[in-house]
């Protein structure tokens, strides 16, 4: 897997500040997307262990709220399996610390209908997200006041409550 962007402390993408992970590849091409050149599967640098051992260094701070994963896209296979590694250890070592991820794809109908069936990392990723903005922007449906969003259509959910209740669960922004 390969990385655009390493941002130490965000808080456009998420509640409260955010050590954010941009990464390489995505296959949707929205129309008017903001990170454009990360479409790009090889675009940037590819994401190591030391990658890692950074975001955890970074993360490593009370004032730091949780991580953010974006792109391009970090549901596209292969940035699943390079950011498992990831997920697990800021589980492990900030259990207090939430992780946020952007996806174009839908969660109910892409993500549990055809990932969670056809990809064994999905659900295991998933496990330790805990919240999940997606859909795919929509640049009829750009709306510059919605939070941590760019589009209307898109959800911001809260992962745990949707896959316990079985059902998505919108999550509710403080």
């Amino acid at each position: 897997m390969y990385y655009a962007d390493i941002k130490k402390a965000d808080v456009a993408n998420g509640l409260g500040v955010r050590v954010s992970v941009f990464v390489s590849g995505c296959t949707h091409h929205c129309k008017n997307c903001f990170n454009e050149e990360a479409w790009d599967f090889h675009y940037g640098n590819e994401f190591t262990q030391n990658e890692i051992d950074k975001v955890i260094e970074l993360m490593d701070h009370s004032y730091v709220a949780g991580l953010s994963l974006l792109g391009g896209e970090p549901l596209e296979h292969v940035n699943q399996q390079g950011l498992l590694p990831l997920v697990k250890v800021v589980k492990e070592k900030f259990p207090d610390k939430n992780i946020w991820c952007y996806t174009g794809y839908k969660f109910d109908e892409d993500v549990e209908e055809n990932m969670f069936e056809n990809w064994p990392e999905t659900k295991e990723l998933m496990s330790y997200i805990d919240v999940v903005v997606d859909g795919k922007f929509e640049e009829d449906k750009k709306d510059l006041k919605l939070r941590f969003r760019g589009s209307s259509n898109q959800r911001i959910i809260d992962v745990k409550e949707s896959l316990k209740e079985n059902k998505v669960v919108e999550f509710k922004l403080k």
